[in-house]
């Protein structure tokens, strides 16, 4: 019987032991430009797992700064101002600075990530060699994992970008040489690559795995086949992965808007796409967490004393705030948004017509007290105090990331009937009313396109640009326009870091 993985247990091991190359994964570190894998004993197909661990890890080390980046162009979100990230504040008004150490970082972390999960795949083929029938079906299991993974990080790159590399190896220099494939090639890759990883992986929702708990499955190669499809407007083929997912009926909303982002939505039946984060509920000791500072206010009164605020660096923008007044949201506003007083202050100023359940007091007790850098903070990336582990004060202690969720992949399916696809599962009007009903919103009929992308944009708003890659991939230039900006088609993708344009072959 396979044994069942704690993943966030495995990887406090791994950070206890430094992920050297006899650690429980290898953190797959460089040493003078090559992949240290000599202290695996490949005949012991036992250790197998390690290397897989090791690509998780990978997977959930990501940057602070690129969620923010993928995320502040779209109309949802503004950079936080008077900080001292200024090309930050410009990239949210398109003005794009090749020297920026975000963009540079954004590609530097996302392509040595692909090198290491390339090598964690390597290492798995060299304990293939050793394996039975069974053992062998495992290795090739998770290597489609590691695939999965692989393609979302490939995914944001030429979502950022438009044409970038495709890396497959940890010895990358040959298909460096060869030169950046087009966007709609990295996206067939994807979508090809994701093709033979559905055939392999678990039929199961991740929080279903019997071996690694939260690991990626068939539905979460299957969203990531839609995602690509979507980019290149290949409308019927994300209506089919998205209702293959849709008609498994292994998926379902969690019933609590409010708490999906917090400690109780963790791995719910609405995750496809989770990193999860822990202090594994001690007061002191090694952790795993996302650094969530960036995201949250930088004053507040928590309800737990001693519970720290963040940085400002991502606000919700005014745009959105009052869009969402204006359908007489309240679940999902309550959600999106922390309010402070200036922020109620200067939108009554306008004139909006504030409902009594907006506050500076959040529904958990913490109070957002007026901050130099914003308005407003995202309640996405909040964790209330209350829900902290006794003894942990950094914002956002121990709170998971969720990536790809069951409502997206609703309403990607939603929008592909409107453009024209068949649908092999539920109407788009089913769709849409399954999100809407979890929000408290009456429901539609004959649901249009510009429903279906406001319905994203009151459910998605703040999460990983999933917004502004709506508006780009639909020519929305007007949308994007707002609050003095000015967004044209030469806007869409970032230049390439002046450090890669002086490094690589890029056109």
């Amino acid at each position: 019987m396979m044994k069942k993985y704690d993943l966030t247990k495995i990887l406090l091991l791994c950070l206890v032991f430094g992920f050297g190359a006899s650690s429980c994964s290898d953190k797959l570190e460089e040493r003078e430009g090559q992949l240290n894998t000599g202290d695996f004993d490949y005949t012991d197909t036992s250790n197998m797992i390690q290397p897989l661990i090791g690509a998780y890890y990978e997977f959930a080390t990501r940057g602070w700064e690129e969620p923010l980046l993928l995320g502040v162009r779209g109309d949802d979100v503004n950079a936080g101002g008077l900080g001292d990230q200024q090309p930050f504040t410009d990239t949210d008004l398109f003005d794009y600075d090749t020297n920026y150490w975000m963009y540079n970082s954004l590609w530097n972390v996302h392509y040595n990530d692909i090198v290491n999960l390339n090598s964690a795949i390597s290492q798995i083929l060299r304990f293939k060699e050793f394996a039975d029938a069974e053992e062998a079906a495992r290795a090739d299991q998770y290597i489609a994992e590691i695939k999965v993974l692989r393609a979302y990080l490939h995914l944001n790159l030429a979502r950022t970008w438009e044409d970038v590399f495709i890396i497959t190896s940890n010895q990358p220099d040959e298909e460096l040489k060869q030169g950046v494939s087009s966007k709609a090639q990295v996206m067939q890759f994807i979508s090809d690559e994701m093709d033979a990883a559905i055939e392999i992986l678990p039929d199961a929702r991740p929080n279903e795995r019997t071996d690694i708990e939260g690991g990626v499955t068939k539905y979460t190669a299957y969203a990531l086949k839609a995602l690509a499809n979507q980019e290149v407007e290949n409308y019927q083929a994300v209506a089919d992965a998205a209702g293959a997912i849709i008609s498994s009926g292994k998926f379902s909303l969690h019933p609590d808007f409010y708490q999906l982002f917090k400690k109780p939505g963790e791995l719910s039946n609405e995750s496809l796409l989770e990193i999860q984060f822990s202090d594994y509920g001690s007061e002191t000791g090694n952790a795993l967490y996302h650094l969530y500072a960036p995201f949250g206010p930088q004053n507040w009164t928590p309800a737990r004393e001693n519970a720290r605020s963040g940085w400002g660096f991502y606000e919700p923008s005014n745009k959105f705030i009052k869009f969402m007044i204006e359908r007489e949201e309240e679940i999902r506003l309550q959600t999106s948004v922390l309010f402070t007083d200036r922020g109620i202050a200067e939108l009554e100023a306008e004139g909006v017509v504030i409902p009594d359940f907006v506050s500076n007091t959040t529904p958990s007790g913490d109070i957002i007290n007026d901050f130099a850098r914003g308005k407003f903070s995202s309640g996405k990336h909040y964790l209330p105090s209350i829900q902290l582990t006794d003894g942990r004060n950094s914002y956002g202690a121990g709170k998971n990331f969720i990536i790809i969720r069951y409502a997206e992949i609703l309403l990607m399916y939603a929008e592909a009937l409107t453009l024209g696809a068949s649908g092999s599962a539920i109407s788009a009007d089913e769709a849409v009313n399954l999100v809407r009903e979890r929000a408290g919103m009456q429901p539609l009929s004959g649901v249009t396109h510009e429903q279906v992308l406001d319905e994203k944009f009151a459910e998605l708003a703040m999460e990983w640009g999933i917004r502004y890659y709506d508006m780009i991939r639909h020519d929305k230039f007007d949308e994007l326009s707002y609050d003095g900006r000015n967004f044209s088609a030469n806007d869409k993708y970032l230049p390439y870091p002046q450090a890669q344009l002086d490094a690589l072959p890029i056109d």
